[in-house]
Parts: structure tokens; C-alpha cells; sequence
């Protein structure tokens, strides 16, 4: 008699399109949420593609400073490079396949744009911005940046299987990525090639999404289209199953996390759990208390 668990493969329950808008010094940004199509994944309050952005010499605009309270961001660099500084006195330049993880926590004012290499000669940024919620409990803790970098991250490679997986974050395949946010979550980038197929684990408790851009997948059993610029909101399961059917390489981002399952209270940088504290954040930053 078999003992062995039933395993349940995960299935796309929501397809929601990525809108163009306009964020920052005027560069472009391809977001599947917040949208007026869906607000927020539970942690996950913002997942934005930007670019690719084109620097031309002498170009200065960037992110202009802005406060945050409340969460965390990272800030994933596919293509070319960014500088960032923030109110802690961090400031560093974040090349290809770094990460940028920023704690607002109780404040922080940040900013960036160009690095001095790409004021003088030009370029082209193209990279993720994830804002991942804090529980309550956690929302009014230091605030602090880190510098992952692209060495730092696991790259497993399945030639047999025909795919390639950064683990950033959380545990896949038995290898656990360097980003540790304060609410945990699995976040990888898989590049899948024709013919391609790959299998994951993930926990059952977990919401887990799917991003798509470049190329198309087919999802679960039932192996539904995602196509580049859509977000696929999975069902329940322990199971992941991405092929690629096409003649094109297919890239994607995996994101998942148990939800915190607090009340969401937020206005543009500021994310809380009721109205009050957000109208206190606009207060606290308005006297100077998140430094400058």
C-alpha cells in the first residue's frame, strides 16, 4: 500500500495584462499591479518591468528622491546599469544581474538614475522592481539597503531539461537564494529554451504568480498560454509545471510567499494597515524624520 503524498499541479486561475505607464524622470514601465485589474498579491504590492530605458551622454534624469514607509523593494538589473542612493548614506552602483534590497521599514528617502559611466557614454537599463509587504509587527523597523550581487546568486543549469535558474530568493531545486526578506518569499528567473520543460516544488500554503517576459510558456496540465508582458496568477498546489512549446527562448520570473493576511491601507510610497498610519507617515516625513 503507497503512503506517498498525492501531488497537485498548480494551474493558471487568472491572466492579468501588464499596463505601460509613465514612472520617475519619464521612462517607461510595463506593470501587471497595482492596476485598476488588480491591486495586490498578498505579500506583493507592485511588480513593474522597466524599460529597456535609453540613456543618451549627457542625459541626468533618473528616479528623483521619494520616501517610503512600510515595505520592502528590490530591484533586479537584467540589462546594463543604475546607481542608487538613499537617507541611511548608502550609495553604490548596481550592474547586470545585481539586486538592490531596500527595508523602508519606518522611513526612508531613495533616488537614482545614470551612473557616471552612462552620463558620459550612454546606455540602455532594462530591469524588476518588486515591493514585498511587511506584517505589522515589522513595519516600523530600521531602515537599510543592501547590494546583492549578480555573483552571490545561484545559477542552476538543466541541459537535459532545457532550462537555466537563478534562485534569488527562497529555496528551488535545493539551493536557496542571498535574498532574505524580513516576510519570505521564492523569487527566481527561469530561461527556458525550445522544447524546454522544468518542474517545481513550492509549498502549498504559498500564493504563487508567474511573469512571462520574453517568449510564451504553457502552464500546468493544462499547459495555458502566458505570453511575455502577462502575469499568471496560479491555483492551490505543490506542483509547477512551464513548458516551452515555441521556437523562441522563454523568460519568466516565478514570485511566491504565504500571505500575511493583515488590511492593506496605502497611498502612493506609503503602505500601512489603516488610514491613520498612513496619514501619520505623510506627517513624520513632512518634519524631516526620515532623514534626508
Amino acid at each position: 500500500m503507497s503512503t506517498s503524498k498525492h501531488r497537485k499541479t498548480r494551474e493558471i486561475e487568472r491572466i492579468i495584462n501588464g499596463e505601460i505607464t509613465i514612472e520617475g524622470g519619464g521612462f517607461q514601465v510595463r506593470r501587471p499591479f497595482p492596476t485598476r485589474a488588480l491591486d495586490h498579491v498578498d505579500p506583493f504590492l507592485l511588480l513593474d518591468e522597466a524599460g529597456p530605458i535609453v540613456h543618451k551622454p549627457g542625459d541626468e534624469d533618473g528616479l528623483p528622491d521619494h520616501p517610503h514607509r512600510g515595505f520592502e523593494t528590490l530591484t533586479y538589473i537584467l540589462e546594463g546599469e543604475t546607481e542608487s542612493h538613499d537617507s541611511t548614506g548608502f550609495s553604490e552602483e548596481f550592474h547586470i544581474g545585481d539586486v538592490e534590497w531596500t527595508t523602508a521599514g519606518r522611513g526612508i528617502i531613495h533616488g537614482g538614475g545614470p551612473t557616471a559611466h552612462t552620463r558620459v557614454h550612454g546606455g540602455t537599463m532594462r530591469g524588476f522592481q518588486i515591493w514585498v509587504n511587511l506584517p505589522a509587527a515589522k513595519k516600523m523597523i530600521p531602515p537599510q539597503s543592501q547590494h546583492i550581487v549578480a555573483a552571490s546568486i545561484p545559477v542552476l543549469t538543466n541541459a537535459k531539461s532545457g532550462y537555466t535558474l537563478k534562485v534569488l530568493g527562497g529555496l528551488a531545486e535545493g539551493v536557496r537564494g542571498p535574498i532574505n526578506t524580513t516576510w519570505p518569499i521564492l523569487y527566481l528567473h527561469y530561461t527556458v529554451q525550445p522544447g524546454g520543460k522544468t518542474e517545481l516544488d513550492v509549498a502549498d500554503a504559498q500564493n504563487i504568480m508567474l511573469y512571462a517576459f520574453q517568449g510564451g510558456i504553457n502552464v500546468g496540465d493544462s499547459a495555458r498560454e502566458l505570453k511575455a508582458g502577462q502575469l499568471g496568477i496560479l491555483s492551490d498546489g505543490d506542483k509547477v509545471i512551464v513548458a516551452n512549446t515555441s521556437d523562441e527562448i522563454a523568460e519568466l520570473l516565478v514570485l511566491g510567499a504565504e500571505p500575511i493576511n493583515e488590511p492593506v491601507a496605502r497611498y502612493g510610497p506609503f503602505v500601512m494597515n489603516t488610514r491613520e498610519e498612513v496619514f501619520q507617515a505623510f506627517d513624520d516625513y513632512n518634519a524631516g524624520k526620515f532623514g534626508a
